[in-house]
């Protein structure tokens, strides 16, 4: 058995998909198509830059699924491999819902354009910020937060979860956090406190647009971030992804539900490698593969 994996934001850099891009047809198709949508020169951002415009929200964002489905498209050109479960690392949902044919890549795109511009809204408005702890138990991170007012955004893997809220709530945080012990604690390049409160009506907007969006049954079950269970209806999606822009993102959980049904092998699509690294923290006997550049598809299909 095998699940699909997809990148999520913060995995984005300069020069990223344009391998794929000028070496497969079914990768420029994505890029052209999404260029066309989104009305912005998106492949001279991705190959080109500069990395401050590629790391605004409303950039990032649909930047990062184009890529990822980009390498899925080719990858999918080339193997009959049927996964057994998709999910996506937060932004990476939307990647799994597209691959998974809830959502028409038309559709996906728009969607996380609107997406990206609201929480890029919220975030001027709601002023926050986001940083990673690592090596501190999670009760104790609770039991931070509840002083400080800072909530928790990601359970990524065990020894490193993720911290969200308003700006001074997470500095507070973050020197309770190194007091108490934890190995390190870094504060992440975002524009604002993701997955927090911060983000209510990012998420009340997002649901208007997603009761007016297309969106079909997927083929292959996709996990949520906000339940870290299979979703299999529409109102189920249209719900989890209204809750998981401002709720605590269920990474681990979600790995461990696919792990404990069988799956042991998974392909991670889009820029760089941390869903591998965060895999090796969950279960390091789980194998999985990286479909980034052209190199990766020929190993792929050959290892298959």
């Amino acid at each position: 058995m095998v699940g699909y994996l997809f990148a999520g934001q913060g995995s984005q850099y300069v020069g990223m998909g344009k391998d794929l891009y000028e070496s497969f047809p079914e990768a420029a198709k994505v890029f052209d198509r999404a260029e066309e949508l989104l009305g912005f020169e998106l492949k001279k951002a991705c190959f080109d830059g500069p990395e401050e415009k590629l790391k605004s929200t409303d950039v990032s964002q649909p930047a990062i699924v184009t890529v990822s489905i980009a390498a899925f498209e080719v990858f999918k050109a080339r193997s009959n491999l049927v996964p057994s479960f998709v999910a996506g690392l937060s932004l990476g949902e939307y990647s799994a819902l597209i691959a998974a044919g809830a959502l028409t890549f038309d559709n996906g795109i728009r969607l996380i354009r609107r997406r990206g511009q609201l929480m890029e809204e919220a975030s001027r408005k709601h002023p926050g910020r986001m940083a990673a702890v690592l090596e501190l138990h999670v009760e104790e991170i609770k039991e931070i937060c509840l002083k400080s007012g800072a909530e928790i955004a990601n359970l990524n893997c065990p020894g490193q979860i993720v911290i969200t809220g308003k700006a001074e709530a997470v500095s507070q945080a973050m020197e309770l956090c190194s007091q108490a012990g934890a190995k390190k604690v870094i504060p992440l390049e975002v524009s604002g406190g993701f997955h927090s409160t911060l983000m209510f009506e990012a998420s009340v907007e997002l649901k208007l647009v997603l009761d007016n969006i297309s969106i079909s049954e997927p083929k292959v079950p996709v996990v949520s971030n906000y339940t870290a269970q299979p979703q299999y209806k529409v109102s189920q999606i249209i719900e989890n992804l209204v809750y998981q822009i401002r709720s605590s993102v269920r990474w681990e959980d979600s790995m461990r539900f696919m792990l404990s049904n069988g799956v042991m092998s998974f392909i991670e699509f889009g820029p760089g490698k941390i869903l591998k690294g965060l895999m090796r923290r969950i279960d390091s006997n789980a194998k999985v593969t990286n479909i980034e550049v052209s190199a990766d598809i020929e190993q792929a299909i050959v290892g298959g």
